[in-house]
């Protein structure tokens, strides 16, 4: 039984990293073989310490035709993954973060629109007590 939690954790290296702000970042990087498809084909939108769905790419390259290098950062625990992955993998990635931007922005259209109708309520309100003049324009 150590033997296999030797295994596990050779696949990762924490860093402890102190920013010119001040506050310590802890870095944990993780290792793997491309070809392990256990490794490659983890969800890499969902975060490995805390389990959000908000992971971001921070940096990438290609790593050979169906292969990128992927620096992943959770807003939510502030972990940083880094791991080589499958051209499919990003991909879904990609479409989980289209997702993510079409839902913020249906949500800011739907402020926008509650923004805005609240407004006029309250300038009818105004304009039937008669509490606007032309000076207010």
């Amino acid at each position: 039984m150590a033997r296999g939690r030797e295994k596990r954790q050779a696949r990762h290296e924490v860093k402890h990293v102190i920013l010119p702000s001040g506050k310590s970042v802890e870095v944990v990087y993780f290792r793997g073989d491309p070809h392990d498809e256990r490794y490659e084909d983890r969800a890499l939108h969902v975060c490995v310490g805390c389990g959000s769905r908000l992971v971001q790419p921070v940096d990438w390259e290609e790593r050979g035709p169906d292969h990128w290098r992927v620096l992943l950062w959770c807003p939510n625990c502030e972990l940083h993954r880094e791991g080589v992955f499958s051209q499919a993998a990003v991909e879904e990635l990609d479409a989980q973060l289209e997702a993510g931007a079409e839902q913020i922005y249906r949500d800011y259209r739907r402020l926008v629109r509650a923004n805005m109708a609240e407004e006029a309520e309250r300038f009818a309100e105004a304009l039937h007590r008669d509490l606007i003049l032309p000076e207010d324009f």
